[in-house]
């Protein structure tokens, strides 16, 4: 049994933890409870924790205190979605209980797992059992009991995650929704995931294969040098793609790319597709990829500045050499260069997270500084957003997420900021963000603002159209994979396999009846035709409602429909 750690060990510990994670997001992201392809919850804890990881791998380590300051300062930036936020502070105040220790034992990491788990419940609002909240509280209560009889780490560990799993089982009766769906906790997951991957690297275990690229592909990608020739297309690109489905026909995105660039070769699986492609903007090929799924990988190179470093006699540059350029730059940062902070110009400036070129001229037209693309299954990390603060050039900047589970992500900004008031409007939907925008008034104060913000966004009613990502049987509901689903603030509202049938029940529920404005923002596949027979139906059926459709471009969502 080993009994202490120091620095290297702790490093090597949350590494092996990263990828355990990484390992297994899918299964986590499945034990969403409603089956809408939104669960995110293993992606973002895989993500938040990968920051980690990486930052570890650049900086040696000799303490604990070190290591786990390292850590931390990563996973806080780097933290997506509410589980990510709830991870980064159970490391928080990990670190905080070890800082000044050069190796600790069991007795120390019960301590600190405890400093975390306050940590993490002074920053949630209302608590809620069932969750990784509840896994994580019992499982350092158990670390405690342990170190009182056993100071070796390696035991305490062992203890803590034998009673983290006997919570988890429990979380199923303790929340009522989970219980619903007859699933565990998904945060809690991945937490006792993490903690098992410390404990494996602890005991010499090997590390799990990261990515997956040893699948068998229907179509093998080559991506060997490019020939001799005159360079047409600059950028060499290439990415992964996790499928919507395993059945998604890749020959409209194939025809698409083949439009806009050339030496393409589409490698995919069941799971997955693998892009290379030659093209001048390399942006629009990621962003037409999202229509099929989740971009989980890029890499986008310059080949003409390559051939230009080849034929003057230097060595190319790629993204292999992306530490070195992130040194080179923060070094000119600390020469006084690079500095990304907009000085303030203006009194008020505004953040706002979406999908979808739609959405974000919306909130460009009505004042929005800065766009986060994000949203469903995109949660953007802690330092997507701060970037987009610190480029705002205002003395109060108002970030709406827009998305429940991207407002922790968001909070976390406002003691990160210096200069500048930071001021987060908890919008948990789209439609909420550009009510908020619209009640501003830049005669009034902050607080002012602030109030009348948040009281426009909790007047609007939200309801989404999406598809269901699986079978399932939620309260009452046989949900088949494909079939049409309508959520009404984020609660199930009914299933379909004809939307149009759904789009005409939504429209005489209670919440549009009793509107006076319905907005109707439609998605990226969703065509003009279908969207004006949307309209047809909205406008027959509440004829006292002022009525607006949008062209959104979200993925994930057919319509978003917000009432007033």
């Amino acid at each position: 049994m080993r009994v202490t750690i120091d620095g290297a060990d702790f490093r090597q510990m949350v590494i092996h933890a990263a990828a355990a994670i990484n390992a297994q997001k899918q299964p986590i992201n499945d034990l969403n409870v409603f089956p809408v392809p939104d669960g995110d919850t293993g992606t973002n804890m895989s993500l938040t924790i990968g920051t980690a990881a990486t930052e570890l791998k650049k900086k040696a380590t000799p303490t604990v205190g070190e290591a786990a300051s390292v850590a931390a300062s990563a996973l806080l930036r780097g933290a997506r979605g509410n589980s990510g936020v709830i991870l980064s502070l159970l490391f928080r105040g990990f670190a905080k209980a070890v800082k000044e220790k050069e190796t600790i034992d069991g007795r120390d990491f019960a301590i600190a797992l405890d400093f975390g788990v306050a940590a993490a419940y002074k920053a949630v609002m209302k608590p809620a059992e069932g969750t990784i909240l509840t896994v994580s509280r019992l499982s350092a209560a158990r670390a405690a009991e342990a170190a009182r009889k056993d100071a070796s780490i390696e035991s305490v560990l062992e203890a803590s995650i034998a009673e983290g799993l006997r919570a988890l089982d429990n979380t199923v009766n303790q929340n009522p929704v989970l219980k619903k769906a007859g699933v565990v906790d998904a945060g809690g997951k991945g937490f006792l995931i993490i903690l098992q991957g410390m404990l494996d690297s602890m005991r010499g275990l090997p590390m799990p294969e990261e990515g997956g690229d040893d699948a068998p592909t229907k179509e093998k990608a080559e991506f060997s040098v490019m020939a001799q020739e005159e360079i047409t297309f600059a950028f060499d690109t290439v990415f992964i793609v996790r499928k919507k489905t395993a059945e998604v026909d890749l020959e409209p995105f194939r025809s698409f790319l083949n439009s806009i660039g050339d030496s393409l070769v589409i490698g995919e699986d069941d799971e997955a597709f693998k892009v290379h492609v030659h093209t001048n903007i390399p942006g629009e090929a990621l962003n037409e990829s999202q229509k099929y799924g989740t971009l989980e990988l890029a890499k986008i190179e310059n080949m003409r500045t390559q051939a230009d470093d080849l034929a003057a006699g230097r060595q190319a540059q790629s993204t292999d050499d992306l530490d070195a350029i992130e040194a080179e730059l923060e070094a000119q940062k600390a020469a006084g260069g690079g500095n990304e902070i907009a000085a303030p110009e203006k009194p008020f400036g505004f953040v706002s997270v979406c999908a979808g070129d739609g959405l974000a001229a919306v909130f460009h037209d009505l004042g929005a500084d800065g766009i986060v693309g994000g949203g469903q299954t995109m949660n953007p990390s802690t330092e997507d957003i701060l970037k987009e603060i610190n480029r705002t050039p205002a003395e109060v900047v108002f970030v709406l997420p827009n998305n429940k589970n991207i407002v922790m992500a968001a909070q976390q900004c406002v003691p990160l900021v210096e200069g500048k008031q930071v001021v987060v409007i908890p919008t948990a939907t789209v439609p909420q963000g550009i009510s908020a925008l619209l009640a501003m008034d830049p005669e009034a104060s902050a607080e002012d603002n602030t109030a009348n913000m948040t009281a426009a966004a909790e007047n609007v009613r939200t309801s989404e159209i999406t598809y269901a990502a699986r079978d399932s049987d939620f309260d009452g509901f046989a949900i088949k994979q494909g079939d049409y689903l309508a959520l009404s603030e984020h609660q199930l509202f009914g299933t379909d396999q004809d939307i149009s049938a759904l789009l005409a029940r939504l429209a005489v529920s209670d919440a549009h009846q009793q509107a006076e404005f319905i907005s109707i923002f439609y998605g990226e596949d969703v065509t003009e035709e279908q969207a004006q027979a949307a309209l047809e139906i909205f406008t027959a059926a509440c004829p006292n409602a002022e009525i607006t459709l949008l062209s959104g471009g979200q993925p994930v969502y057919y319509y978003l429909i917000s009432a007033e």
